[in-house]
């Protein structure tokens, strides 16, 4: 997630991406020519409608099977490439999700929403499935990022979605949370959002893990606006994630302790998304959970 609204509420971007003027017009998702982007009137709440879309690329094939070490392996060892192949590691992602999802609901016929999908990377792998796929994003040049031109693209803030109450079947999001500066405003947005028996996937990097800093670790340990003081110094530059601005300190503790306290939703399952699946009893351990967990991903169910 990132950055405030860049252009004028209503208008078209050249990328072909619907700007809203909130809360007053909502974007219907789209992509394309300016001249047939549709803007629905509607309130504060978006109307997804089924897609028309060219052929896909091809979805990432797993280069594991099962849930253990060597699945754990690859995730980690593309996850290092991310700064130089961000499509190869969240392509993988994606598939991995998918197959992960797949556990707990079919995801053929769902709508999904991907709350902070940036340039739409994990489309094709949701669209295989079988699922109609959509993805929010704030900031129109991180959607262009991947050069990817698709319908489904709709801009707008996981703080306050344009989407109607419970109108979303699966509700996405994948390492957001900690790039928001109220992330359990965002999270009630996405129980606000999802349909009633829904499920919501929600996966961040916890601030503790050796990653919490993002390109900035592991000198996050020793304060965020040190460690980015730090790669400014050394690098000519900021940080791409700048503490206090788009990066932000999010614990394993504080979001079980907030799912526990959700009367509106219940736990399906909670996890470290990169380990095997004993790694479930790491979020038994105060204290070593926030650093052993690295990305904690948690599947709800809205009642």
């Amino acid at each position: 997630m990132s950055a405030p609204w860049g252009n004028r509420p209503g208008t078209v971007h050249r990328s072909g991406v619907i700007v809203a003027r909130m809360p007053e017009t909502v974007p219907v998702a789209w992509s394309g020519a300016a001249s047939a982007a549709p803007v629905e009137e509607a309130g504060a709440a978006a109307e997804l409608k089924p897609q028309v879309t060219p052929e896909d690329p091809p979805v990432v094939a797993l280069p594991y099977p099962g849930w253990g070490l060597q699945r754990s392996a690859k995730l980690l060892l593309a996850h290092r490439k991310e700064p130089v192949d961000p499509a190869g590691f969240y392509s993988l992602i994606a598939a991995d999700s998918v197959r992960q999802l797949e556990r707990y609901t079919s995801i053929a016929g769902k709508l999904v929403l991907d709350v902070g999908g940036g340039p739409g990377y994990f489309r094709s792998a949701f669209r295989a499935a079988g699922a109609s796929y959509y993805w929010v994003e704030p900031d129109v040049s991180e959607m262009g990022a991947a050069g990817i031109e698709v319908p489904g693209r709709v801009r707008g803030s996981a703080l306050e979605m344009p989407f109607r109450t419970g109108s979303i079947d699966l509700t996405y999001t994948s390492n957001v949370l900690e790039h928001v500066p109220d992330p359990w405003k965002m999270c009630g947005e996405l129980v606000r959002i999802t349909k009633p028996g829904g499920l919501i996937f929600l996966s961040y990097t916890s601030w503790l893990s050796p990653w919490g800093g993002h390109e900035t670790a592991p000198w996050h340990y020793l304060g965020g606006h040190r460690a980015a003081a730090r790669f400014e110094r050394l690098r000519g530059h900021p940080p791409k994630n700048v503490y206090g601005s788009s990066l932000f300190p999010v614990y394993v503790t504080d979001a079980l302790a907030w799912a526990k306290t959700r009367m509106d939703v219940e736990i399906v399952d909670a996890m470290p998304r990169y380990l095997p699946d004993w790694g479930r009893a790491i979020l038994r351990i105060p204290g070593l959970r926030e650093i052993v967990t690295w990305n904690l991903a948690m599947i709800l169910r809205k009642k």
